[in-house]
């Protein structure tokens, strides 16, 4: 792979990463619109929303088995695509089924998304052999942004949710298209990846061990449980328990993306100098802090300053997760991040109900200091997150390829 392949690569995984996080964001904050187009109960809407992150998982799992023949970037290839069709389909439907096979077709897609978007960028940061991923993951946030952004457009004038998806489909659509014609999965010549195992080979590294995947597993579902608590909740939280007004309550998620957002545009170059792990535990040392500053905040500034923390602390967990898996299995880590993504999933069905429960059962400062805990506890398994980023496998300095940018 020549140094220009893999720039070229990982700009255009880097606006995958960006398109997805739009697509996502336009669905999740219109859902209100959603369920008034359709009719949906308050009742029904969890069945709904709770199908989505499920399927996702499904769509993961069956992309671990389908990497096996078929190159992550294909899945990919054709993945992002369907994602944009089944959120125009959310926005085109009138009747209650049409809404469920769109979100149907949207989650296992996304599932499918998901899995292969990581498996290429562990790919491509296995062939620079220095920390990118999280900028990936910076894409995703910038385009989250700009879909919250877009979605807040639509609400405030008004718009239907055709007249809202259609013109980001119609110009992100042919956007991805394009740009998969440069996705690269960082192999080096006759299909090997630049330390010479084969993509899926075992051995050491390779055969796919559970066990050892199970610390990365709860990590990622740890992450998702805080980052849940803060979708779904920092509103409510600021509004009722802190006092503010509900203008001001709308603040913090706003807050939250935007550290989200700066903290993974510099996350790399903290694990290039610092490594995964020293990274990894300030950012939960973080997030949990943050966590505490909410639940004992006196009003809504401070509470501000909490959601702020956290979206400094949470922000480089998950792509170094993804990270982390790769170097753990590097003749098996396609199936090591599919297996690894579906605990996306699992923490954010987990954090918005277990918050919501705990808060009406106990109280909502109370509640906050669960998602504190558990994000204290990646601590525990921080070392799963070694070795540093200049080693790998056996503990050697993997050679570099030319300095890419």
């Amino acid at each position: 792979m020549t140094d220009a392949g893999l720039r070229h690569g990982r700009a255009s995984l880097g606006l995958s990463f960006g398109v997805q996080g739009v697509a996502f964001a336009l669905l999740v904050t219109r859902i209100p619109a959603i369920q008034d187009q359709y009719g949906i109960s308050d009742g029904l809407l969890p069945v709904f929303l709770a199908a989505v992150p499920i399927l996702a998982g499904v769509g993961s799992v069956a992309t671990g088995k389908v990497v096996a023949r078929v190159r992550p970037s294909v899945v990919l290839r054709w993945a992002q695509p369907l994602v944009l069709l089944a959120l125009l389909g959310v926005g085109t439907g009138r009747e209650m089924w049409h809404v469920a096979v769109a979100l149907g077709v949207f989650g296992l897609a996304v599932g499918a998304l998901d899995a292969s978007m990581n498996m290429l960028g562990v790919s491509l940061q296995r062939a620079y052999a220095r920390s990118i991923m999280t900028g990936f993951h910076a894409a995703y946030s910038l385009g989250g942004i700009a879909g919250a952004s877009l979605a807040w457009a639509g609400a405030r004038w008004e718009l239907s949710l055709l007249a809202s998806y259609l013109p980001v489909v119609a110009v992100l659509l042919p956007v991805a298209l394009i740009g998969s014609r440069w996705y690269t999965e960082g192999k080096g010549a006759e299909g090997k990846r630049p330390d010479g195992t084969e993509a899926g080979a075992g051995g050491a590294g390779g055969a796919l061990s559970f066990k050892l995947l199970l610390p990365l597993c709860l990590i990622m579902t740890f992450a998702y449980i805080g980052d849940s608590t803060v979708s779904n909740w920092s509103a409510k939280y600021l509004q009722d328990v802190l006092g503010s007004s509900e203008q001001l309550a709308t603040v913090p998620y706003n807050v939250y993306m935007v550290t989200t957002l700066l903290g993974r545009a510099v996350g790399d170059l903290g694990v290039r100098r610092f490594g995964a792990v020293a990274v990894v535990r300030g950012g939960s040392l973080l997030a949990a802090g943050g966590f505490a500053v909410v639940a004992v905040a006196p009003g809504a500034w401070v509470g501000m300053l909490g959601f702020t923390m956290l979206g400094f602390g949470l922000c480089v967990i998950v792509p170094q997760t993804f990270a982390a898996a790769g170097r753990m299995f590097p003749g098996n880590s396609d199936a090591a991040v599919a297996r690894l993504n579906i605990f996306n999933y699992v923490g954010f069905l987990v954090g918005s109900p277990l918050v919501g429960a705990l808060g009406d059962a106990w109280s909502y400062r109370g509640a906050m200091l669960v998602p504190m805990v558990l994000v204290l506890a990646t601590l525990v398994y921080a070392r799963a997150f070694g070795p540093e980023p200049a080693r790998y496998g056996g503990g050697h300095e993997r050679p570099r390829t030319a300095d890419v940018g």
